[in-house]
C-alpha cells in the first residue's frame, strides 16, 4: 500500500463523522451553487498602509487568467459564511506551551460569525479531527481544551487530510462558502506518509486559504538567546511561507507562544475583510494545466490585491466544486 493510499485511508475513516455534522446555517448561506467549472477566489484588498480595504463594489474588480479577462458570475463581500479549520500541532514538544496555545486558539473561534463553522484538528505522530465543522463554539471549545502534546509531527498529513475533509464537505453542501485552515505548527515535520509536494499539489486544487503559524521551537529561541542570532529560517519555514502566499493567505513567524493572540486575530481581521468571487474560466479544458489568476482594482490600481496565484485544471470536482476558499490552484 502506497503512503498517499494509507492517508486516503484515514481521510475515508474520518469522513462519517464529518457527514453527520449538523448544518443549521445552511438556510442563511447564499443560494447561489457553484458547479464543477467554477473557480472561486476570496481577495484581500489591502491599502499602501496595509490597512484592508472594504465597500468595493463588482465592478471595481477584473479578473484575468493566463491573461484572458474572465467574466465574473458571482460576487460577495459580506455574507459569505466561513469555514475554518484550527490545524494545532499536539507534539511533544508543545509540552509547555498548551496553555497558551489552548486560550489563543478558543480566542480566535470565538471571532467566528454566526453562520460560520469551525472545526479542529490536532496532529502529533497521528491526525485527530477532534471537532468537525460545526457552529456550536461550546464544542469547539471543549475540542481545543481536550488536545495534549505527546509524540512526533505529521504536519503534511494534518494539511492534507484538512484539505480532504474539505473536498468531501463541499460535495455536501453544495453552497458557496470561504473555506480556510490556519495551521500551528513549532517545528520540522518527521512523520508524515505524504510529502510537501503531495499538499502543494492538492492545495493547487482546493481553493482552501492557508495560513501557516510557524512558532519557534523552545530549542531554536534558546540556541538564539544565546548567539544573539537572528531567527534561522529552515526549510520548514520556507515550505509554510510557500504554502501561505500560493493559496491566497499569510505566513506568521512568532518567536514566543504569547504573541499568538496577536496572529490569530490578525488572521480573523483578514477573513472578516475578504471578497468573494467566482468565475467560470473562458478556457474550459480540463487539461491538467496550470493556470494563472490575476485580480486587479481597476477603479483603484494603487490598491494592493492578494489571492491565490492561480489553480490546476484537472477536472477534478473535489478541486473545484462548491470551493470559495481563495480561487482555484
Amino acid at each position: 500500500m502506497t503512503r498517499l493510499t494509507l492517508v486516503s485511508a484515514l481521510v475515508f475513516a474520518t469522513a462519517p463523522a464529518l457527514a453527520q455534522t449538523a448544518n443549521p446555517s445552511d438556510a442563511q448561506a447564499p443560494t447561489f451553487r457553484s458547479g464543477a467549472s467554477l473557480v472561486s477566489l476570496n481577495v484581500t484588498v489591502m491599502d499602501g498602509s496595509a490597512r484592508y480595504v472594504t465597500g468595493l463594489q463588482p465592478g471595481d474588480f477584473a479578473v484575468y487568467e493566463d491573461g484572458v479577462k474572465q467574466d465574473v458570475r458571482f460576487f460577495e463581500s459580506t455574507a459569505v459564511p466561513v469555514d475554518l479549520f484550527v490545524l494545532l500541532d499536539t507534539s511533544a514538544s508543545m509540552t509547555d506551551r498548551m496553555d497558551v496555545v489552548h486560550e489563543a486558539a478558543i480566542g480566535f473561534l470565538r471571532t467566528l460569525r454566526a453562520g460560520d463553522r469551525g472545526a479542529v484538528v490536532a496532529f502529533s505522530d497521528s491526525v485527530t479531527v477532534v471537532q468537525p465543522l460545526t457552529e456550536d463554539g461550546s464544542l469547539l471549545e471543549k475540542a481545543i481544551e481536550s488536545t495534549h502534546a505527546h509524540g512526533a509531527t505529521a504536519l503534511n498529513n494534518a494539511i492534507y487530510i484538512a484539505l480532504k475533509q474539505f473536498g468531501q464537505q463541499a460535495k455536501l453542501d453544495g453552497t458557496v462558502r470561504r473555506q480556510t485552515i490556519a495551521v500551528l505548527s513549532d517545528g520540522e515535520d518527521t512523520s508524515s506518509l505524504v510529502s510537501f509536494d503531495d499538499v502543494l499539489a492538492l492545495a493547487r486544487k482546493m481553493g482552501v486559504n492557508i495560513y501557516t503559524v510557524a512558532l519557534q521551537s523552545k530549542y531554536a529561541g534558546q540556541r538564539q538567546a544565546q548567539d544573539g542570532a537572528r531567527r534561522y529560517f529552515s526549510e520548514s519555514d520556507y515550505s509554510m511561507k510557500m504554502l501561505a502566499r500560493e493559496t491566497g493567505a499569510q505566513s506568521f513567524f512568532p518567536s514566543l507562544a504569547t504573541e499568538l493572540k496577536s496572529v490569530y486575530a490578525s488572521i480573523a481581521a483578514e477573513l472578516a475583510s475578504q471578497y468573494s468571487i467566482g468565475y467560470v474560466p473562458a478556457n474550459g479544458r480540463n487539461d491538467g494545466r496550470f493556470r494563472r489568476v490575476v485580480v486587479q482594482i481597476t477603479s483603484r490600481p494603487e490598491l494592493k490585491p492578494r489571492t491565490r496565484l492561480g489553480y490546476t485544471a484537472d477536472g477534478d470536482k473535489a478541486a473545484t466544486d462548491h470551493s470559495s476558499g481563495g480561487g482555484q490552484r
